[in-house]
């Protein structure tokens, strides 16, 4: 089975997750591709192979060295976002991509006016959708280039290598993708997530990210009465908001520039919840966005009464680069392997996270590489052969460059 045909019976499987979900995987759906994708690593003769009973799989390609290598591992997540559907993927080839509109299906057309990355894709061979659906290169590419490259290594045996890891999990789309990953079991000394985005992309830097329950308590009364008396909920939320500057959101900030993200607001004048979200890649700012939330619940709490506002401050993830900086041979082999399979390294912050980040404050250091999906999580999502042949290889190369540590 080549790379494309692996892939393309995966997006077959809906395994889309879901944040109103308390259970593990939160959507059982997720567990029939997990079964699916559980057998295939047994017909293709894998050891150690198993699943959980929260859909975690692990497997390992043996060592075919005499010498004490380290074990390294390579994980994807195998669910798809909750943001757009991906029940009845329809996904077909585009053949020598030649720049210029693809119609997806009648009236739904990808263009490089709207998707400028197409254009650095001509010639190339992309997996689109038929634009009712995501596609799922996120991250069901990954899973496909990491099967993929173990194979290749199970069929070469003059590369010599280590043991090998291979995770694949659920409900990372949904910030739960580690939270039940065994590092014990993975035994590992290191590992990649094969989740970034296009051709070269390496990603050791994400946000510190925390969450923001703030809860605002009115008083109400017959609006004709109110003088002296009300305490308008809704109009304390909207001053809450107001608080944060315009340059300090997603809609206005790039690179390293962190943001508060105001994700939902219910709202009625006894009483006001809002959510956010707070990201700094620098630790030191990322906790000074937090103390700005409680002053501002301090001042309004001066102003209007204690206990009229509470801030409930969750931190979600920390930046890998905090645990990478101490093992910088796990980028420098990723580079290596990138410059020996003619791959130009992208290497930049990621404006988010991965299972990665998590996964390195576990005691696992866990870099991102990419994986070749381009407009994630909506319908004009695709993917390119060539980079999904291009990932694999980087694969390869990275197990056959720890296989020569002790040389």
């Amino acid at each position: 089975m080549d790379i494309v045909e692996r892939f393309i019976n995966y997006t077959r499987f809906d395994t889309q997750s879901s944040e109103e979900s308390d259970q593990v995987p939160s959507t059982a759906k997720q567990l029939v591709f997990a079964q699916y994708l559980r057998d295939e690593l047994q017909r293709e003769g894998f050891s150690d192979v198993e699943m959980d009973d929260k859909g975690y799989i692990y497997a390992t390609l043996k060592s075919n060295s005499t010498k004490k290598l380290p074990t390294i591992g390579f994980i994807s997540h195998y669910d798809t976002s909750p943001d757009c559907s991906g029940k009845d993927v329809n996904a077909h080839i585009v053949n020598a991509y030649q720049g210029g509109d693809i119609e997806l299906s009648p009236g739904i057309v990808t263009s490089p006016s709207k998707f400028p990355e197409l254009n650095a894709h001509i010639g190339e061979d992309l997996i689109v959708t038929d634009g009712h659906t995501l596609l799922g290169a996120d991250d069901k590419a990954g899973i496909a280039e990491i099967v993929d490259a173990m194979c290749y290594l199970r069929d070469h045996n003059e590369i010599e290598h280590g043991d090998i890891r291979m995770g694949f999990n659920p409900d990372e789309e949904i910030g739960m993708g580690a939270h039940h990953f065994d590092v014990a079991k993975f035994g590992c000394q290191w590992a990649y997530t094969i989740d970034g985005g296009d051709l070269g992309d390496l990603e050791y830097e994400n946000f510190n990210a925390a969450g923001a329950k703030v809860l605002i308590k009115g008083v109400s009364v017959h609006t004709g009465y109110a003088k002296g008396k009300m305490l308008n909920a809704s109009r304390l939320a909207c001053e809450f908001n107001s608080h944060i500057p315009d340059t300090d959101i997603p809609e206005t900030t790039e690179g390293y520039e962190g943001f508060y993200h105001l994700l939902s607001m219910e709202t009625r004048t006894e009483e006001a919840k809002m959510s956010y979200i707070i990201r700094d890649h620098d630790r030191r700012r990322f906790e000074e966005r937090k103390r700005f939330f409680t002053d501002i619940a301090t001042r309004m709490n001066a102003k209007y009464g204690e206990g009229t506002v509470s801030v409930t401050l969750n931190d979600q993830y920390y930046n890998m680069k905090e645990k990478i900086d101490d093992n910088m041979h796990v980028i420098d082999i990723v580079l290596k392997a990138m410059e020996q399979t003619g791959v130009r390294p992208k290497v930049e912050p990621i404006r988010g996270g991965t299972d990665g980040a998590q996964l390195s404050f576990m005691g696992l250091p866990c870099p991102n590489i990419f994986a070749g999906g381009v407009n994630f999580h909506g319908p004009h999502e695709f993917v390119s052969v060539q980079v999904m042949e291009k990932a694999s290889a980087v694969i390869v190369k990275i197990c056959e460059i720890t296989g020569k540590f002790n040389d």
